[in-house]
């Protein structure tokens, strides 16, 4: 049996792939984007721009999530090359650690080679340790209320599962079962999002039961919040469907987007092996785990990687460490699980580049010049003018900005013009003076 994922071909056999380059495992998203659609009246034919499940934010964060004992900490540890607790026993973390994790990118590699500057600032993802989930968490087990009140301010998730067998380290449920652990790391989030669906929708709907044909537009807008709360609460129960998973217009994203719902963030599955099962490729519950993956949340991804290899070699110089890879002729998976989430979280970056800085900013998918600008200084946003565009490819094919600029290669964009990911940008704008 053949089970394939990000660049890997994983099998009951030895003789597998290797990973594939990381711009290609990062072209995914699982956050689901509602594509545009034609809006009618008098700008028929005008196509409206669809909105995007999670917060409208450029500073969003991604949490670390499984049951006690998987790998969570070990894997935060090698990831941010920290130093948080990793023992033995049950919530060892209960407090949420956070640390920022550079992106790896070949294209900032490139730019900092090509202009050598003073400055080199690469993008960043956010990641936070999240205590360690159990059964019976939504109705206070455990950590219960704690630990998901942790999950709620993170935008995604990465779904640590522990994947290896070792006798001297506990789990919870007495045996290794990542596709039953899965499900019961869904459960929980869907049955906490249950409650407070219902619970809101109590609420709400007693404020509606009087809205008429004469009501306020308060009011009628309070009514239609309550009919999304309800489909949404439908689809959460009856349907046993994570939020992300369905089909919402924009009206009903704004709301949904303003209830932080646990099944509304997108997800990632890292399946946690022993050394000796990653570097060899042969895990017997990986095609498992990816075979449940594509049944119950078609579109997700699913990345092999091994905790304690990870962490083993964070510590080596790159040197070091480089040679280590060599010679066991493997690869680390954390480059590839970083850009991964960063691509979940709606995230690209553009650069500006030269002999000063190298920078990655970070936005959000779809985001217009002026608010790119504002990343910069407000300023930028307020007075904008327009945005001198560089596609990274042109500028390493020709080599100078001169070359550029000479090939007409050098495009002039306006206000409704939305940011690419690796465009290297100038913005031109006017100062403004702030009232008194």
């Amino acid at each position: 049996m053949q089970v394939a994922l990000l660049g890997i071909r994983w099998s009951v056999k030895p003789a597998v792939r290797h990973f594939v380059n990381i711009q290609q495992c990062a072209a995914f998203s699982t956050t689901r984007i509602i594509w545009a659609k034609k809006v009618s009246g008098k700008n028929k034919g005008v196509v409206e721009e669809k909105l995007l499940l999670g917060r409208p934010s450029n500073n969003l964060k991604i949490g670390v999530v499984g049951l006690p004992n998987v790998g969570k900490s070990t894997f935060f540890n090698a990831i941010t090359n920290s130093t948080v607790a990793a023992e033995n026993y049950p919530f060892c973390t209960i407090d949420p650690e956070e640390s920022r994790v550079a992106v790896p990118d070949s294209r900032f590699d490139w730019l900092c080679e090509h202009y050598k500057p003073a400055s080199k600032v690469p993008a960043y993802l956010t990641v936070i340790d999240i205590a360690g989930l159990v059964k019976g968490a939504a109705s206070g087990e455990g950590l219960g209320n704690a630990f998901l009140s942790h999950v709620k301010s993170v935008d995604a998730i990465l779904h640590v599962v522990r994947a290896y067998e070792n006798q001297d380290i506990i789990h919870v449920e007495g045996d290794i079962n990542p596709v039953r652990d899965m499900e019961i790391i869904h459960e929980e989030l869907r049955l906490k999002d249950m409650e407070f669906l219902s619970k809101y929708y109590d609420t709400i709907s007693k404020q509606v039961t009087r809205v008429g044909a004469n009501s306020s537009p308060a009011d009628k807008a309070k009514k239609e919040e309550a009919d999304t709360v309800k489909k949404v609460m439908d689809w959460v129960l009856n349907e046993n469907k994570d939020v992300r998973s369905g089909e919402w217009s924009n009206p009903e994203i704004e709301v949904i987007n303003k209830l932080y719902l646990l099944t509304a963030k997108p997800v990632i599955y890292l399946a946690n092996l022993s050394e000796a099962e990653y570097v060899g490729k042969n895990n017997k519950w990986v095609p498992k785990i990816k075979e449940w993956v594509d049944q119950e949340h078609p579109g997700d991804l699913v990345i092999p990687f091994s905790g304690e290899f990870e962490e083993k070699i964070s510590g080596l110089s790159e040197q070091d460490r480089g040679a280590t890879l060599q010679e066991l002729n493997t690869v680390s998976a954390l480059p590839e699980i970083i850009v991964a989430g960063y691509k979940a979280l709606q995230l690209i970056y553009y650069f500006t580049a030269g002999t000063d800085e190298v920078r990655a900013w970070t936005v959000r998918k779809n985001t217009k010049a002026p608010q790119a600008a504002g990343v910069i200084h407000s300023d930028f946003e307020h007075g904008f003018i327009k945005a001198e565009v560089i596609k990274f490819e042109d500028l390493k094919t020709l080599k100078t900005d001169a070359a550029v600029k000479a090939n007409g290669k050098c495009l002039q964009k306006g206000k409704d013009y939305a940011v690419e990911d690796g465009d290297i940008v100038f913005f031109k704008f006017n100062k403004t003076q702030s009232k008194k």
